[in-house]
């Protein structure tokens, strides 16, 4: 497997980039450890394609360079990188045998027959193919042949990683959910290390160890799950991350203290302390699951209660607060008082401040 470095890449589809606008992959410099699962995760635009084909060579990076286990692969064609590719629509040979076509890509590298056989065999199992291997491709459900396309990535034991464009686009969600924990499976078990993009937050949060979260060409923040909803290094982060995604509320550093619509908010010394030295528009973070209802005469802030939704093992709360909406996660069975005024607590161990987006403090983090 691999280590892949990527530095100072950056792409632009015009030949004569002049401003960040220019770009649909802005400057970034990462590493994806040798053996790790990672995905790329952001809406449609956001530059996660673009990265995957820069990494696999359909692509070359307007400035920048790719080293594969320390090696720099930035000019090599794909072919010459050693990497795998699955794309979002299953290919396949309709008028080869599903064994013929998890053979082929082994057969290109003449690998011995036998070991060709064991291979596909492994790799049949894993991906619950037994049953198939001896019909042809063609008349297969769309399922199967993605199942087959994952195959071929998954059949090579010499691959250096394996990249993955949404591959389960077209699959039934049930099944869906079943080869992603197949695919987490292979990977812990062969120690591959595969790079999964998608723009749905529980196949990435579900499938990799680290997440990279990107938004309007950039990565935000890369990072395990916990710490994406937990410790969200930008507010489009706590916004895309959880559902629904975090609340973000304009604040103000009042009286030496913070404030929301001119009302106090409880908050450490060191969150005050960051607020004061901010440059850029403050804004307040907190998740639904930590806002906390009680009677409007029992909190400083006062909101509005506009609608509640029973979502079976839970009850989600929209508020107004001071003309900002604001969504609160509440328990099943946890009671709510009949007046349309509530009194609204953020606990002071859950608010994460923000200065142009970007966090600048939270309870046990300093930057």
């Amino acid at each position: 497997m691999a280590r892949i470095d990527l530095v100072g890449v950056a792409h632009s589809y015009t030949s004569s980039p002049k401003n960040d606008g220019d770009y649909a992959l802005k400057p970034l410099t990462h590493v994806w450890e040798d053996g790790g699962a990672y995905a790329l995760l952001g809406p449609s635009g956001c530059g996660k394609t673009t990265l995957l084909n820069i990494v696999s060579g359909l692509l070359h990076p307007s400035q920048g360079q790719i080293l594969i286990n320390g090696k720099d692969v930035t000019d090599l064609a794909p072919e010459a990188r050693n990497i795998a590719q699955v794309f979002q629509f299953p290919v396949v040979y309709d008028a080869m045998s599903v064994f013929d076509n998890l053979a082929f890509p082994l057969r290109n590298r003449r690998v011995d027959a036998s070991d060709i056989r064991k291979r596909v065999e492994e790799i049949a199992d894993a991906l619950d193919l037994t049953r198939v291997l001896q019909r042809r491709a063609q008349g297969l459900d769309a399922d199967v042949k993605q199942k087959i396309s994952l195959g071929r990535g998954l059949v090579r034991s010499d691959v250096a990683a394996i990249l993955f464009d949404e591959p389960l686009t077209v699959i039934d969600p049930y099944l869906k959910w079943q080869l992603r924990r197949k695919l987490k499976e292979i990977q812990e078990q062969f120690r591959l290390t595969l790079v999964y993009v998608t723009h749905d937050q529980i196949e990435a949060l579900t499938f990799a160890d680290k997440v990279v979260v990107m938004y309007d060409g950039s990565v935000v923040q890369l990072g395990t799950p916990q710490e994406l909803f937990e410790m969200p290094q930008h507010t489009f982060v706590g916004y895309f991350i959880g559902s629904p995604g975090m609340n973000v509320l304009p604040c103000q550093v009042e009286n030496n203290g913070l404030a929301v619509g001119g009302v106090p908010v409880a908050a450490a010394s060191h969150l005050v302390a960051a607020a004061k030295a901010a440059k850029g528009k403050l804004t307040l973070g907190i998740r639904p699951e930590f806002v906390q209802l009680t009677s409007a005469g029992k909190a400083s802030l006062v909101a509005d209660l506009v609608t509640v939704q029973d979502l079976g093992q839970c009850r989600m709360a929209t508020l107004m607060l001071n003309g900002q909406k604001i969504k609160a996660r509440l328990a099943e069975r946890q009671p709510i008082p009949s007046d349309t005024k509530m009194g609204v607590i953020l606990p002071e161990a859950w608010i994460r401040l923000y200065a142009d987006e970007h966090l600048i403090a939270a309870e046990g983090f300093h930057p």
